[in-house]
């Protein structure tokens, strides 16, 4: 009995040999059944000859990046990480983002100059749900959720549009998943513009705003929603963008004068960094899009978070949409969606809490702020207020409005100064509400609902 009791001897705090035995068993028979799994999963690739043919056409792609080898390779779906880079953002020069902040990292001076606690939770609320939150199709139980409804949505673009997958290298490393349709070959008019899409937060190339475009048969390339890998910051998205809009000029050979901007939602920061950063840009279409971060965020945080949502907001996540828009010269369309549930501050039943009334606002204030007075404000709010077309045209009709004399001045002030915005022009009521139908159209439905091509329109010009 006391040899048993030697062998066998548990002390308090220290877990007894005897129960390791059962323990290291079942993880020896888990691994033992993991690598007979992985065994047959080899075995049964070895002897599939269409697996075999994809690895060697693999291969040869990543040996020979051919348009050739790439055409046969474009008819796989697998994982992405394999897929071989199309482009990078080292092979041209491009100085736009080198004098950019950075505001991913968490300095030592910014712990000087604001408090520890409030640098720290602001840090670790972005870095955690604060992102998710911002980018939920960055989450990847989403991802796997959506994965057989993208798989279909891709085969569709392969299959009858003739869409070519890229996988850009951005100057952060990250690895952008696009898609590209091309209508040059078709000899319309259309296809010689390039409509570059961007994507909301929850949105995939594979089921979301490319096909807007594409029914009015342009050619479409779309950066999605987030970036493929890495982590979906301001800042990536920034370089996102940016190597999309490379690619397109260096690989595709499109001018950026023959490239428009289309984005929905909160691709709209995205795309309002794009026509600041290259302003050569013709135009830009924002869908369902707001003019900052802070307020949307302010209304699902409690009221007590609000120091620390706004410091967080500010500093990780600062969605700036109309300051940056507002450094664009060029044609802007607005399309505000009249039942709103996402980017209202208060209820889709109040159209006046629509972000992208403020958006159109602060746009109108920038380019024209001898009419964008009080007055004009006040006028341009009233026009706002409507929530449909019959009420829109009583309080157009109601200010009289001619437009062919508004165009006219603006023309002959276009004409005489050839300056950039702001603009010195107009003292009356008829600019205030006529710009306003210029700039944004209204659209009779929530947020998610696909825009037709019938309401994507190019945006006005003189």
């Amino acid at each position: 009995i006391d040899s048993s009791i030697n062998n066998c001897q548990c002390f308090p705090g220290y877990i007894c040999s005897s129960k390791l035995v059962p323990v290291s068993q079942y993880i020896g028979t888990v691994l033992v059944c993991l690598l007979g799994v992985a065994c047959l999963r080899g075995w049964g690739r070895w002897k599939n000859s269409e697996y075999l043919q994809f690895i060697s056409i693999l291969e040869e792609t990543r040996k020979n990046h051919t348009p050739a080898n790439k055409n046969k390779l474009r008819w796989y779906d697998f994982d992405f990480s394999y897929w071989p880079a199309d482009f990078s953002w080292t092979e041209v020069d491009n100085p736009i983002l080198s004098d950019l902040p950075h505001c991913l990292s968490l300095s030592f001076s910014l712990f000087l100059s604001l408090s520890f606690f409030l640098s720290l939770s602001s840090f670790l609320i972005a870095h955690s749900f604060g992102r998710r939150m911002l980018y939920p199709g960055s989450v990847g139980l989403l991802q796997k959720a959506m994965k057989p409804m993208l798989q279909q949505g891709q085969a569709r673009l392969i299959e009858e549009f003739d869409g070519t997958r890229n996988k850009l290298v951005a100057c952060d490393g990250n690895e952008i998943d696009t898609m590209f349709v091309d209508r040059r070959r078709d000899g319309g008019r259309n296809g010689k513009t390039l409509v570059i899409c961007c994507e909301g937060n929850a949105g995939f190339y594979e089921v979301g705003c490319m096909n807007t475009p594409l029914e009015g048969e342009q050619s479409s390339e779309k950066h999605p929603g987030l970036v493929e890998t890495g982590v979906p910051f301001p800042q990536n998205e920034a370089n996102a963008i940016d190597v999309v809009i490379q690619f397109a000029v260096h690989k595709l050979g499109f001018q950026l004068s023959d490239i428009i901007i289309y984005a929905w939602s909160i691709g709209g920061f995205t795309a309002s960094w794009a026509v600041m950063s290259y302003p050569e840009i013709q135009a830009v279409v924002l869908d369902a899009s707001f003019d900052d971060l802070l307020p949307l965020a302010l209304k699902v945080m409690p009221d007590s978070w609000r120091p620390l949502v706004q410091h967080t907001v500010r500093q990780y996540m600062n969605l700036n949409n109309a300051e940056q828009l507002c450094k664009y010269q060029g044609p802007v369309l607005l399309i505000r969606r009249t039942k709103d549930e996402i980017i209202t501050t208060t209820g889709p039943e109040d159209i006046m809490s629509n972000r992208g009334n403020d958006l159109l606002l602060k746009l109108l204030q920038f380019r024209y702020p001898k009419v964008m007075t009080d007055e004009g404000v006040r006028v341009v709010r009233q026009w706002l207020g409507a929530s449909n077309h019959i009420e829109e045209a009583s309080v157009y009709s109601g200010y009289e409005v001619d437009d062919d004399w508004c165009v006219s001045v603006l023309q002959s002030y276009q004409t005489d100064r050839d300056v950039f915005f702001p603009w010195s022009v107009g003292e009356t009521a008829f600019f205030h509400i006529n710009w306003a139908r210029k700039y944004m159209h209204n659209f009779e439905t929530t947020h998610c609902t696909p825009l037709p091509f019938s309401e994507f329109h190019t945006p006005w010009r003189l």
